[in-house]
């Protein structure tokens, strides 16, 4: 494999669709380069691959069955310690496709696995450190969607909540592979805050982020710090639904956690001192458009965040879930994050899976399909994966992409959405279309620390197409109708 080292936006490395018995499709996953080692695992593929000084070793999960596999991550779970690259994840060794009636099908779960893997970079060696299995036809333990390594205790912190068995927060011994759990309530994802370990709490998957919980590695004890209400922690004073935890980062000595709607961002160990606030970001209501599946990067201080077009689909469901899941509303979106603003550095496909340095290079691991339904199994995976390599300059360099969102009324109704950085566009406006005469209120705030309302103000709406020049607002903007409108059709147009 060949990363360039000139020119921008090169496709380095093209991955076409290969055998994977699961959900669509996966993506390159774990993305990391350290000391001297481009680690990822491609999924759904369950392949896990170390490029080092132009060698490659590939990993094929036979330290957990006879393969043929499939899986791998999904979630990022990945960690670097010394001269150890800790990867965690699931994977079906072997795995098992069963059809059923038409064109849907299945995956039988009992030879799913949790695990931890230990790459030794100097040795050049896998080993399987912990694995974890239901043996049921239709449920599995929770997978391994996060890992922090607490370095006061020497110790492996994972998250996990996608599963139906073993949810929580679980410490790990790196070198007798000992479980202990610490927290019954699932976490996703998370990240070091301060020297605590903090994840999100997703108690109820469809509903998503209740919270933070986070580990003090002195006392050894959790600390919980609950959302009552979403909407008295808001900027712009709405609530938000559909919670989908993404990842989580830190900066500016407070803890980020980026969600399907917008991102937490505060102290939660000690709310008085600056309790957690929620900022709208990309709020698109009954879309997938989230930053699920992906990870914050740290570029040049700053943070560089991913919002993603088309993580989650479905086929075999009733026409209306279909149509709200599936509905693209617009480009992937890199969002360069240096408070008081955002602004939108990259506009991309379907959606990018990882990201990670690589000297002055910025490496992203893209993906142009979904990870599908639980009856949409595939035999092989659907989608065309890229490591794509961008030179840092091109987010650093204030250089803003044409971006067009468009969003139905129908899927709006009554609630908030948007949450669009504008900072940076020569021009921004809404093209509408609306059934009746409304009102459009548009609410503008930023992302400063701690965030601050700037303004609100409201446009008259008459029926059929109207245009609204944004130009007056200058930072992120949120929007509401007045009264909602099923046949409105608005078009965000950032030029």
């Amino acid at each position: 494999m060949y990363l360039a080292s000139r020119g921008r936006r090169v496709m380095d490395y093209l991955i076409r669709p290969g055998y994977g018995p699961e959900w669509g499709s996966g993506g390159v996953f774990g993305l990391t380069y350290y000391r001297g080692v481009l680690y990822y695992t491609l999924s759904m593929e369950a392949r896990s691959y170390f490029h080092q000084e132009g060698r490659e070793k590939v990993y094929d999960f036979h330290l957990l069955g006879p393969g043929p596999a499939s899986g791998g991550d999904t979630y990022n779970a990945v960690d670097v310690v010394d001269e150890f690259i800790y990867f965690g994840g699931w994977v079906h060794n072997p795995a098992v496709y069963k059809t059923r009636e038409g064109f849907a099908g299945e995956i039988d779960f009992r030879n799913k696995y949790s695990h931890v893997h230990e790459y030794n970079i100097n040795e050049g060696e896998v080993r399987l450190l912990w694995s974890e299995s239901a043996r049921a036809e239709r449920e599995w333990v929770g997978e391994v969607s996060e890992i922090i390594y607490d370095r006061l205790n020497d110790k492996l912190l994972l998250g996990r909540a996608d599963g139906h068995y073993n949810l929580g927060i679980y410490e790990l011994d790196r070198k007798r592979g000992e479980l202990k759990r610490l927290s019954e309530i699932p976490g996703l994802k998370g990240s070091l805050f301060l020297e605590f370990a903090c994840f999100d709490m997703q108690p109820n998957w469809r509903r998503g982020v209740d919270g933070v919980q986070c580990y003090d590695p002195y006392s050894g004890r959790m600390v919980y710090h609950k959302v009552e209400d979403w909407a008295k922690v808001s900027v712009d004073g709405g609530g938000v639904e559909s919670r989908g935890s993404g990842y989580a980062t830190t900066a500016y000595a407070r803890y980020w956690h980026f969600f399907r709607g917008g991102v937490l961002v505060g102290n939660p160990i000690e709310p008085d001192v600056e309790e957690p606030a929620f900022v709208r970001l990309f709020d698109f209501p009954s879309t997938s458009y989230s930053p699920s599946r992906s990870n914050a990067l740290v570029v040049g201080g700053g943070i560089l965040a991913v919002f993603n077009s088309y993580s989650h689909g479905v086929l075999h469901l009733p026409h209306a879930s279909k149509t709200t899941v599936n509905y693209i509303v617009g480009p992937s979106v890199l969002v360069y994050i240096t408070p008081p603003y955002a602004r939108i550095a990259m506009a991309l496909g379907a959606r990018v899976t990882s990201m990670t340095k690589k000297g002055d290079r910025i490496l992203l691991g893209t993906n142009n399909s979904p990870n599908l339904g639980g009856r949409d199994a595939t035999r092989l995976d659907v989608g065309v994966r890229e490591i794509v390599s961008v030179p840092e300059g091109d987010i650093l360099n204030p250089r803003n992409p044409p971006v067009v969102f468009r969003v139905e009324g129908s899927m709006v109704g009554d609630k908030f959405f948007g949450g669009i950085p504008l900072t940076g566009y020569k021009t921004a406006s809404i093209r509408m279309f609306s059934s009746k005469d409304n009102t459009l209120r548009v609410y503008e705030y930023d992302i400063g620390l701690p965030p601050r309302l700037i303004d609100s103000c409201d446009y008259n709406v008459r029926t059929g197409w109207n245009n609204i020049d944004l130009g007056s607002h200058y930072n992120i903007v949120s929007f509401k109708l007045s009264s909602p409108d099923d046949k409105a059709v608005i078009y965000i147009i950032l030029e």
